[in-house]
């Protein structure tokens, strides 16, 4: 960004908050996140726990530059589809978990969770084919969570189910190439996330060919212009979506929606739906399948309601401070 806010003013602008999920979802119960006061915009600073301070300051970079500066690039859509996205819930869970995004017409399914078994998302996949009739859109998501055979298998055996496309089925960039070659008469495309987000080239997939499409997220790519910028290079069509963030996240995913020149498939910004509580009074949630772009403000009560404790907020405002730094450098 043009200069770095100084360190005292973004403390000064910051409020930690602990969020209750409607279902758990990565291993928690509730997300935390520093929502940040900025001049110019509400943004969000919530890198995941276990993620270390130099990834995570790519997160702060996105935040700064979202609450403190606007894009250059114009907005040529003010609403965008989304997907409903549905955790490793039980199937006696499935149907609850998806009304809760209302009319989508696309669910992704978070498949290889640990613990679970191929069984296990055959019958979820199953039960949301049902669920959605032959004309909903199923794609899944991996988190990197298969090797190369058993991300062949498993894609063989799910295939039937009609797949949109299937998020990192593998970790690496030169497994996710080799199952393109092996699957290539399937038909079914092979996205890209992690190996674009938590690279330290996020076109260094791309120029492999080992990805039809690019899952896209605003802040672990550092904000909005710099995730525009490696979609054009790549030369992909781009999913956004979101990392389980507030309303306040979601509206710089929906921004950068906004601003990508062709959208062809439903992002990943319904996930709202998830939480049991939100930080603003309007939270965005899905309506007749789609979100608004909208300017999104906290909500003094919920920032009272969602604060979190302080042995938590000291650790959120410490992170802070050494991202910062690490940005100053």
């Amino acid at each position: 960004m043009d200069a770095l806010p100084p360190l005292a003013e973004v403390l000064a602008r910051a409020h930690v908050v602990s969020v209750p999920l409607a279902t758990r979802f990565r291993g928690v119960e509730h997300r935390e996140a520093v929502l940040l006061d900025g001049p110019v915009a509400w943004s969000e600073f919530a890198p995941f726990v276990e993620y270390d301070d130099a990834e995570a300051s790519t997160w702060l970079a996105a935040a700064l530059r979202f609450g403190w500066q606007r894009s250059n690039a114009p907005a040529v859509r003010a609403s965008i589809p989304v997907n409903a996205t549905l955790p490793a819930v039980p199937i006696d869970r499935v149907a609850a978990t998806l009304a809760r995004f209302g009319a989508c017409r696309t669910v992704k399914i978070k498949v290889a969770e640990r613990g679970e078994t191929l069984a296990d998302d055959v019958a979820r996949v199953a039960e949301v084919r049902r669920l959605v009739g032959p004309e909903g859109r199923i794609r899944l998501d991996a988190n990197g969570g298969w090797n190369l055979d058993e991300a062949e298998h498993a894609i063989r055996e799910l295939e039937r189910f009609d797949l949109e496309y299937v998020e990192q089925p593998c970790a690496s960039i030169d497994e996710l190439a080799e199952l393109r070659r092996r699957i290539h008469r399937l038909g079914v495309p092979i996205a890209a996330d992690e190996s674009v987000r938590k690279a330290v080239d996020p076109l260094a997939v791309a120029r492999a060919g080992a990805a039809d499409l690019l899952v896209i997220k605003a802040a672990p790519l550092g904000g909005i212009d710099r995730a525009l910028a490696i979609v054009a290079e790549a030369g992909l069509p781009a999913v956004v979506s979101s990392a389980l963030d507030t309303s306040i996240g979601l509206a710089m995913g929906a921004e950068l929606a906004a601003r990508l020149p062709q959208l062809d498939y439903d992002c990943g910004l319904g996930t709202a739906a998830l939480l049991a509580d939100d930080v603003v009074a309007d939270p965005l949630l899905p309506v007749d399948g789609a979100i608004a772009v909208r300017p999104i403000v906290a909500d003094p009560d919920a920032l009272r309601r969602l604060a979190a404790d302080p042995a938590r907020t000291a650790w959120w405002r410490e992170r802070l401070t050494r991202c910062h730094t690490l940005l100053s450098a």
